[in-house]
């Protein structure tokens, strides 16, 4: 309804001005006003046309605001996905909470510690509540799927709702899965996006599992049931055509996951002049059966599994593309032999990680590393098709930024229809990463495609092609110009004449594939697919069988979908060697070519390390026989992690009731995080079920196993770098408390000058992309060595980094007191890196110093306050830093204040001086300045040294490893680094309160004496009284060593009522001295 009112605003709008202008315009000459005079009703009709005109622009202002809702906009009518493609319609948008899995249920779950549901849906709306401020945020979407609870299993393990908020699987393949499946038979290319965080249900949704199979399997299943259906009633010249692709890009390389040979450098994607861009040399599959298509995309998952554990690469980050074609062969109307072709692109892509804010900025290489590019540049071109689809015509959609955005352009601003799965999770503490699904999917709704039938006489399509490929030989023969149209979509211009006739080669090859595939007989290719399809289905069935009788070892991956895709059985008295060139042939990182041998002795199965190469059974590293028992994990090298299957021992377990449920990637990280030692940085926090301790946790778990890699690759390539985890509070990185939480970052140390550099995690994970690309190369032989300026192993010494910090109270200049102190610069870990040397100085209206002034804050409200913040100085600083500056913020500030930079090394001399002047002071600023401090940041570029010390990497990180194992104290640093920051506030704070008071009673007891020297005198000459004006003198007048005394002490009175009462100590001031000097003491005491 929207929609059609919007269409009649639009159009009335436009129509009308026109028309009113013709009805107002007023010719010149009389006999022209004569010829054309106005009627009453001519009047009438202008102003109904007025009146329609704002009614129409009201209508239209209100349409477009309901449908650009950023926070609930509505479901998209029904009629938008009803329609004949002949407008655009909108990508259908449906969200996901799934269940709990195996994992979750047995304690790995977010929801095991203690973590709060975020989540709620209603209809088609979704709610997320931000557990920090306790928010709300809304969605709407044309589906929301509730599948966290509310289910019962049946039997065969379906789950079925339990009442009607849970969405079972066959729900949603109704509404999403069905309406793919008949545009296909209609001829129109459909795609269908799945999207959101690691593990939050992506796979179950498109793929499913057990009996709770997804929209890919269900939808195979119909397409196949429906074609066996009509096939009997097919006349001559009839039949239908399904074949099959499947592609993987990572690290914007296309892969084609159908072959087990991968090309170096990935297959080109080209891009037709009318069917936009495609992938070179793509293996296409004819299959006949769903039960071969499974067949087929279990062997492109097990090529994919391979390939990323050889080439260390992260499954999570790359991008999956199934294309199933589906063609249609009639004969039309006048006896044409009729083509109607569908392509159904199902796409999973990679999870959408939590990135910081800060990120890698300011990161040389951010921009060298490609892993990132394909997710970030879709974010890019889906706002931009929104903001298209409101009306802003002139946005460019950046399609050729990526690989993975050339490849699926069609399905987001073409001749597709689409659906878009959003998959969330609903704890807490993945709150970031699931608002950020939300907000994609939200602007993805939005996008307007237009879908047309795909159908054409098939006499046509092989005349257009011949005549295509007669202009390309044409224009070879010509010397290769006007090949502008014919690219990879990379914008090059200056493109060689070569390069310009090796793409025209590649697309008259591919016109004559095509022509040959239509001109060929569909049965002879099918034929030949179904021998190799019945064959790889038998090989399945025959290891199905054997993984009963046989143990063996199975692969666990991250990606739930690629676990248990290599399978190695050790048989009955079998002695098999691990490695490189070992019967199991593993590659990659810390794997030798003899790495390990596996035995199978009368059933019991072990597993003996070679050489000292690293193997790790349950988490623990081993260096002897070890017996494998059923279920254990086992771990070659740095990432092939594989789990024990022993059939008699699984047998056993079942028939005792005991849970045979297999253990997941994140246990097994997990116990070889904790083995480390890596764990024991959280201290008590290891304990803590706070959501900031959790994600510190789950940090330290996923980023433990890509340290350890990026060690290996350095010692295996002598990079002369080692990695090391460490926990920088909030403090250690400059921050106020509540203002950041503790991160876990990287410390990069030169093992040849020992310079520390500290990167973020998410800088760490973009340089471990880069090095995995190196390392890639250097295993193949190939170029693999970088100019400095490249390489990802590599900072720049002169890169800046904080020393340490001070925490600098402010309390003393509440009362005016001046501070000169030297304060101890505290790094992260809390140890001691030099002092610096600050004053504090109180001034008066023309900026000189106050050096014996005392006032109470109360009296300084409202009165004009200045003050000059000084440093002076560093001492005993490290010499490992060629130059130092300092850098800080006070009160309301947003940018720092900045010292010079200083190249004098150990004791630099900064001399900087900084007025503040409030006029006047509020009660704020007081406020600030009594209870709060500034930080000043001590930073330093390192020196500059490219000596090499005479050994190798290998040899440097093994008397590194030996050093940390004979000392405990390092680990120590690490484990009290955040108590250690906390107590040296404490001290600090004592430090600043201590200096205030002493100057305060220094003071104090200055007046005091001249009050007591009055006494004293008043006595010997026999007088009973003194006169209150002269004691007024004594309390308002400057106190000895100069100074222009401006407020009168607080202490005046009682003062006074020692005067009144003959002379004696008064009791309050008695008990006041003596809490001062009580507590000064005791501050004292507790500081040393």
């Amino acid at each position: 309804m929207r929609a059609a009112s919007l269409q009649f605003a639009i159009s009335f709008a436009n129509f009308w001005p026109p028309l009113l202008l013709l009805l107002l315009l007023q010719p010149e000459s009389a006999a022209a006003q004569q010829a054309v005079k106005l009627e009453w009703w001519h009047y009438l009709i202008i102003g109904a046309a007025v009146l329609l005109l704002i009614v129409a622009i009201a209508v239209s202002c209100y349409c477009k605001k309901c449908r650009g809702s950023d926070t609930a906009g509505g479901a998209a009518d029904a009629s938008d996905f009803a329609n004949d493609g002949s407008r655009p319609r909108g990508i259908r948008v449906g969200n996901a909470v799934k269940r709990l899995d195996g994992r979750q249920r047995k304690g790995c779950s977010p929801f095991s510690r203690q973590s709060k549901l975020i989540i709620q849906m209603s209809g088609n709306q979704t709610c997320i509540t931000d557990p920090s401020s306790g928010q709300d945020k809304k969605f709407a979407f044309d589906y929301s799927y509730w599948s966290h609870d509310g289910f019962k299993e049946k039997t065969n393990g379906y789950l079925e709702p339990a009442n009607s908020k849970y969405a079972d699987q066959k729900r949603v393949f109704d509404d999403l899965g069905r309406g793919v499946l008949d545009n296909a038979w209609k001829g129109y290319n459909c795609s269908l996006f799945a999207y959101g965080q690691t593990g939050s249900g992506k796979s179950y949704s498109m793929i499913g599992y057990g009996a709770n199979k997804g929209i890919v399997p269900v939808a195979c299943e119909e397409l196949f049931r429906a074609i066996d259906e009509k096939r009997p009633s097919l006349q001559a010249g009839e039949e239908f055509q399904v074949s099959l692709s499947m592609t993987e890009i990572y690290n914007e390389q296309v892969r084609d996951l159908l072959v087990t040979k991968s090309t170096v450098g990935g297959l080109k994607v080209r891009q037709h002049p009318k069917k936009g861009f495609y992938v070179e040399q793509l293996t296409i599959a004819p299959v006949s059966s769903y039960a071969q298509i499974e067949a087929k995309i279990a062997d492109g998952s097990h090529n994919r599994t391979v390939a990323a554990t050889n080439m260390n690469a992260t499954s999570s980050r790359a991008h999956t593309i199934v294309a199933i074609s589906f063609v249609q062969k009639s004969q039309g109307a006048g006896g044409q032999n009729m083509t109607k072709t569908s392509v159904m692109n199902l796409v999973d892509l990679a999870g959408s990680e939590r990135a910081e804010s800060t990120g890698a900025t300011g990161d040389r290489l951010k921009e060298g590393s490609a892993i990132n590019l394909s997710l970030s540049t879709l974010g890019n071109c889906i706002k931009a098709l929104a903001d298209q689809s409101s009306g802003n015509s002139k946005v460019m959609v950046p399609f050729r930024d990526s690989v993975l955005t050339k490849l699926l352009q069609n399905a987001l601003g073409g001749n597709s229809k689409t659906v878009m799965i959003a998959a969330l999770s609903p704890a807490d503490i993945n709150f970031d990463e699931t608002l950020s699904t939300l907000r994609f999917a939200d602007r993805a709704k939005a996008i307007k495609t237009k879908a047309v039938v795909n159908e054409s006489p098939t006499d046509k399509l092989i005349r257009e092609l011949r005549e295509e490929n007669s202009r390309l030989m044409a224009m070879l023969k010509a010397g290769g110009g006007g090949g502008g149209d014919i690219t990879d979509g990379g914008g090059d211009t200056g493109e060689d004449q070569a390069e310009s006739e090796e793409r025209m080669r590649e697309l008259m090859k591919k016109n004559q594939e095509e022509m040959e595939a239509m001109e060929r007989a569909w049965a002879e290719k099918l034929a030949q697919a179904q021998a190799e399809a019945q064959e790889q289905i038998q090989e399945r069935k025959a290891e199905s069988e054997r993984k009963k009788n046989v143990p063996h070892l199975w692969n666990l991956n991250e990606d739930a979908a690629l676990s248990g895709m290599i399978v190695q059985f050790v048989d009955p008295g079998a002695v098999q060697t691990v490695g490189r060139d070992g019967d199991f042939q593993l590659k990659g990182v810390n794997i030798q070519a003899r790495h390990a041998v596996l035995k199978n002795v009368n059933g019991s199965v072990t597993v003996t390390p070679i050489d000292l190469a690293k193997v790790f059974v349950n988490g623990q590293e081993v260096n002897q026989e070890t017996q494998l028992r059923h279920h254990d994990r086992v771990l070659f090298g740095t990432n092939h992690l594989y789990v024990f299957h022993h059939p008699v021992d699984y047998a056993k377990q079942v028939k005792s009731g005991q849970d045979v449920s297999p253990p997941t990637f994140e246990e097994a990280q997990s116990e070889i995080a904790e083995s480390s030692g890596v764990m024991g940085l959280l201290g008590d926090k290891a304990k803590s079920n706070s959501a900031e301790d959790m994600l510190l946790m789950d940090d330290l778990v996923k980023l433990y196993p890509q340290l350890q890699e990026a060690n290996a690759m350095s010692e295996e390539m002598d990079r002369r770098v080692w990695f090391e985890l460490v926990l920088v509070s909030a403090q250690g990185r400059g921050l106020r408390e509540g203002e950041g939480r503790t991160e876990v970052c990287v410390s990069v140390q030169n093992l040849d000058n020992n310079n520390e550099f500290f990167w973020s995690k998410e800088k760490f994970s973009d340089r471990k992309y880069l090095m995995q690309d190196m390392y890639q190369n250097y295993t193949e032989g190939a170029d693999w060595e970088l100019a400095k300026e490249k390489d990802p192993f590599w900072d720049p010494p002169d890169t800046p980094i904080i020393i340490g910090t001070i925490h600098v109270y402010l309390q003393s200049l509440a009362y005016l007191i001046e501070v000169s102190e030297s304060f101890n610069v505290t790094d992260f870990r809390g140890e001691d890196q030099g002092k610096l040397d600050i004053e504090l100085r109180p001034c008066g209206d023309n900026w000189e110093e106050l050096t014996d002034e005392y006032a109470e804050p109360e009296d300084l409200l409202g009165q004009a306050l200045n003050f000059k913040i000084k440093i002076h100085g560093g001492r005993d600083l490290s010499a490992k830093f060629a130059s130092y500056f300092c850098q800080y913020k006070f009160y309301l500030e947003d940018q720092y204040t900045k010292t010079g930079e200083v190249a004098k090394p150990v004791n630099p001399r900064f001399e900087f001086e900084h007025q503040y002047s409030f006029k006047p002071a509020t009660k704020q600023l007081l406020e600030y300045l009594q209870h709060s401090y500034t930080i000043v940041e001590l930073w330093g570029k390192q020196r500059c040294s490219d000596k090499k010390v005479n050994k190798s990497t290998k040899e440097l990180i093994k008397e590194k490893r030996k050093a940390q194992a004979e000392s405990a104290k390092a680990l120590g640093a690490q484990k009290k680094s955040i108590s250690k920051q906390a107590t040296g506030e404490d001290v600090a704070t004592l430090r600043a309160e201590l200096d205030s008071l002493k100057k305060r009673n220094e003071r104090s007891e200055a007046k005091l004496k001249q009050l007591q020297a009055m006494v004293n005198d008043a006595k010997k000459q026999g007088n009973e009284t003194i006169e209150v004006d002269n004691l007024d003198k004594v309390l308002s007048a400057p106190a000895p060593g100069g100074g222009q005394g401006r407020m009168k002490l607080r202490q005046a009175a009682l003062a006074m009522s020692a005067v009144y009462s003959g002379f004696g100590a008064a009791p309050e001031v008695a008990e006041k001295r003596k809490a001062a000097l009580g507590k000064n003491a005791s501050s004292t005491c507790s500081v040393q």
